[in-house]
């Protein structure tokens, strides 16, 4: 009974912000049957308790889902409010603000970009501020700046998708943007303490690992350990990207799960549970490196959950916990639900890593279990699978390399990361230290690059499919869930209530 009402309140409320997401709707419609749905369920908890009617049961979830679905709905329209009318009032002219600085500084090939939080005449808001490279300018510093105040626009991809840029820089609370103003800086320290010290502690150690790892090699290091990927050449990223392996440079679930393996690893002679533990805290110690990102926290959170399910084998006890930490995302923050990538990739990876890659491991039996080769290849195999259709409808790009690709790279991830972080870690104490661990780094690095970049240069290595059709997408996704959980689902709705 707890599971189908847990189900049901968790789906309903996601459901609604779905609809939210893609389409206006009224406010009091939604009041009205909200208050309708709550005296239903009074009315058939009424006839269930009662009477034992199996339309009363019935009745009851089907209440419990429609107010949670209004609940949903209600949750993003009070985060999709208007925009600011004093900024309004301001788009299409040149004018001067006072702000300051509340993220880490985005550092691209050509340029960078500020996030830079404004509060005027009693309303606030965020302008994505793009300036040249060379100013040295950091999380917590107030700034004056004058410049064309505009407002974001959507843009068609290199694969020919229209992207989403409004939405995109929505999520985060940006609503405005300025290109090249004139900026200077006011003062210094003024963000948050904690925050101010991890983009230190972050900044000293890609430092030390710049110092001891030569480019372009340090730049996949960097991505792999802290998603550091913005100051790729065009030409990099479009040969991660057609190779299907743009994803090993962002800071996502697996990534920071492969980490935390092999801190488990290194704790194995303590009890079971206490290396889980020790996983955990290294997880939560990436997470602090990175500066406490939202992205960087939903990794952390899948990262987790793999952890355990992995560790425990009870995975559908972590099923659970998985949408109860989607649902608290979506409650935090509604725009990532569809307007989101990174947490939409990180979700469907996470279902594929605790689900399928135990049910395909079997298929490869003739892998030797060397270093848990045989374990990383199953987890490739089946995160690959889950995601590839997802990523042909968001970004229209299909790879005809990616799955040799992902399996001759990622079983060196592991190591790669291991002797990436030993090389920054140890160099905070004295560079000479980085030195041997750098050097063994940057052969695994090397080695990556040398696949990404012949797999990127054989002829037809990928196509693009800009209108890739959603319906099929969700057809597929549909078999996926029938697939994995066909009888589980059978079982819960034939299970009396």
């Amino acid at each position: 009974m707890r599971d189908k009402i847990f189900y049901t309140i968790c789906f309903g409320f996601i459901f609604g912000v779905l609809l939210r997401s893609l389409v206006s709707v009224n406010f009091y419609l939604i009041i009205l049957f909200g208050v309708i749905s709550f005296s239903l369920f009074l009315f058939f908890s009424l006839i269930s308790k009662n009477k034992c009617l199996p339309a009363g049961r019935q009745g009851v979830l089907f209440s419990i889902f429609v107010l949670a679905f209004c609940l949903g709905v209600f949750r993003f329209i009070v985060v999709d409010l208007p925009a600011p009318s004093v900024f309004e009032s301001k788009v299409g002219q040149k004018a001067s603000f006072s702000g300051e600085i509340v993220d880490e500084p985005s550092i691209g090939e050509n340029n960078q970009k500020l996030a830079i939080g404004i509060f005027l005449e009693k309303e606030k808001t965020k302008i994505l501020v793009t300036i040249d490279l060379g100013d040295d300018f950091k999380y917590g510093d107030e700034v004056n700046f004058y410049g064309k105040l505009e407002k974001p626009e959507n843009f068609i991809t290199d694969q020919g998708k229209d992207f989403d840029y409004i939405n995109y820089l929505r999520k985060d609370g940006i609503l405005y943007v300025m290109s090249y103003p004139t900026i200077k800086i006011v003062s210094r320290g003024n963000g948050n303490f904690l925050k101010s010290a991890l983009f230190f502690v972050k900044e000293k150690f890609l430092e030390k690992m710049n110092f001891a790892i030569q480019s372009p090699e340090s730049l996949l290091m960097g991505g792999l350990i802290l998603g550091e990927k913005s100051s790729f050449d065009q030409s990099l990223r479009e040969s991660f990207v057609n190779t299907g392996t743009i994803h090993i440079v962002a800071l996502s679930g697996y990534n920071v799960t492969i980490v935390a393996e092999w801190i488990m690893k290194l704790f194995v002679f303590l009890p079971k549970n206490l290396g889980i533990g020790m996983g955990i805290l290294a997880i939560l110690f990436f997470i602090l490196m990175t500066g406490g990102s939202s992205t960087a926290i939903r990794a952390g959170v899948m990262a987790v959950l793999v952890l355990i399910a992995r560790a425990t084998g009870r995975n559908y006890d972590v099923a659970r916990a998985l949408i109860l930490a989607g649902v608290f995302m979506i409650l935090f923050n509604p725009f990532v639900l569809v307007y989101d990538v990174s947490f939409q990739l990180s979700f469907i990876a996470t279902i594929a890593v605790i689900f399928l890659a135990p049910r395909v491991e079997k298929y490869f039996l003739w892998v030797p279990d060397f270093f848990k080769l045989r374990d990383i290849m199953s987890v490739t195999f089946s995160a690959y699978v889950f995601v590839f259709p997802f990523i042909l409808y968001k970004m229209g790009n299909l790879s005809l390399v990616a799955l040799p690709a992902n399996m001759l790279i990622l079983p060196f991830i592991p190591f790669t990361m291991l002797f990436g972080f030993m090389t920054g870690f140890v160099g905070l104490i004295w560079h000479g230290f980085s030195v041997p661990f750098g050097f063994i780094s940057y052969l695994f690095l090397h080695y990556e690059l040398w696949v990404v970049s012949f797999f990127s240069n054989l002829p037809f290595a990928a196509f693009t499919f800009p209108n890739f059709p959603l319906g099929l997408t969700i057809l597929i996704y549909a078999y996926f869930i029938y697939r994995l959980f066909g009888r589980s689902i059978k079982q819960f709705i034939a299970e009396p209530f």
